[in-house]
């Protein structure tokens, strides 16, 4: 591994965070010597991020703990548009109540993993809205454009790919380029912004922003992108069969966090351990090296320290308790997500769904089908089983790994 002369390199390349930089010995020599104020944009799509977002935000928490400062962008602006990156169609577009409401509900992740504040090195937030929503567009055009060939725009991936795919990419969304350029040298001059981090589809807009406030302020810019996150298996990060693996402690139950964590695939651990917690370095080596049955240890580890970090002490301790005594003691764990089931009953289709283990009446059949669906312990033959709740709540089973309850409306 490189040695490099800043903490910040050091601790980014030894947890795995670093893919590509524009000059990372000239970004190295800077952090050794001054405060790097640096940020990651995040659009407000949906009311929490999800685990696929998580590297980034772990990557603003190990900014701030090498002693530089965060600067965590909303893309209040920017989602008004949609990123084309990495997308086979166009987002679906938000009203300015939507985004803002979202923003407001993404902000608690952060401040779980960040320390807000006025200080040198404390985070902030700000919201693209506030400047994109101001600009006039033929003054952008004639202020930025000058600057973009359409060469180059139609060479980078996130247009590529779409293009090659024939797949639609609208006029709305070939300008999200220019303004996410428009953000790096907006926060360059107002937040002394020197760096500018994300994920690997992320280096041609880094790049733009980089080359658009050399040209326009003879000020020099850093970027710096992650790897592309992939699960051993192949798997994008962040995705299951029964849907995305929220953030947010309203989004998705603490048990189903915690339990996402603990089924990481052996050859994840490792690389899990050292990108989402704050585990030492040869905790981790420990950990990452144990076999056969014990390496199920380092995954209860890595699924208690996520959980920690992103939904607190008690969280973490409900869902890991909650484990035990649905897989360990044969018991009902009090933590596991449940679905109300008024007197006439629910179906056992309707309650998969409920329980988020399904995300259609066919795949819910094709479960039952596969005969991968308990009730009570008993293995559920019959699609059109409906499912009745007295006092006590029903465990409700999918596979070895995917337990709720059917319980009593109230």
């Amino acid at each position: 591994m490189t040695q490099y002369s800043s903490d910040l390199l050091n601790l980014l390349a030894s947890r795995g965070y670093i893919h590509q930089a524009t000059d990372a010995e000239g970004l190295d020599a800077l952090a050794a010597k001054q405060i790097v104020p640096g940020y990651i944009g995040f659009d407000a799509t949906a009311p929490s991020l999800h685990v696929g977002s998580l590297v980034q935000i772990m990557l603003l928490r190990r900014l701030q703990q090498a002693g530089h400062k965060p600067i965590v962008v909303m893309g209040g602006g920017t989602t008004k548009i949609g990123d084309p990156s990495g997308k086979d169609e166009s987002r679906k577009l938000l009203t300015t109540e939507s985004i803002n409401t979202n923003i407001a509900s993404i902000r608690t992740i952060f401040d779980r993993l960040l320390t807000f504040g006025d200080g040198p090195s404390d985070a902030v937030m700000v919201n693209n809205a506030d400047w994109l929503d101001a600009l006039g567009y033929v003054d952008l055009l004639r202020d930025v454009g000058p600057h973009f060939t359409i060469n180059r725009m139609l060479a980078f991936d996130s247009v590529k790919l779409r293009l090659d795919r024939e797949q639609p990419l609208t006029f709305l969304e070939f300008n999200y380029m220019i303004l996410q350029a428009y953000d790096f040298r907006e926060l360059a001059r107002s937040h002394g912004a020197r760096l500018q981090m994300g994920g690997s589809d992320q280096w041609g807009n880094i790049v733009n922003g980089i080359e658009l406030t050399r040209r326009t302020d003879a000020v020099e810019l850093f970027g710096v992108t992650t790897p592309l996150l992939t699960t051993a298996s192949g798997a994008k990060m962040g995705k299951t069969a029964s849907g995305a693996v929220w953030l947010n402690d309203d989004a998705l139950p603490h048990f189903d966090f915690w339990q996402y964590w603990r089924n990481t695939d052996d050859r994840d651990v490792g690389k899990f351990l050292r990108l989402f917690t704050d585990l030492p370095l040869d905790e981790i080596a420990r950990l990452e090296a144990l076999q056969g049955a014990e390496i199920n240890e380092a995954k209860k580890m890595l699924a208690d320290e996520v959980t920690r970090l992103c939904r607190g002490d008690a969280a973490a301790a409900s869902a890991a308790d909650t484990a035990r005594q649905t897989f360990e003691q044969g018991q009902v764990g009090g933590d596991l997500p449940s679905v109300p089931v008024g007197p006439e009953g629910m179906a056992i289709i309707a309650i998969l769904k409920e329980l988020g283990f399904a995300a259609s009446n066919n795949e819910a059949k094709r479960k039952i089908a596969e005969g991968a669906v308990k009730v009570a312990g008993m293995v559920v033959t019959d699609a059109l089983l409906r499912v009745m709740v007295s006092d006590d709540a029903i465990p409700i089973q999918l596979g070895a790994k995917r337990h709720g309850l059917a319980v009593k409306a109230n």
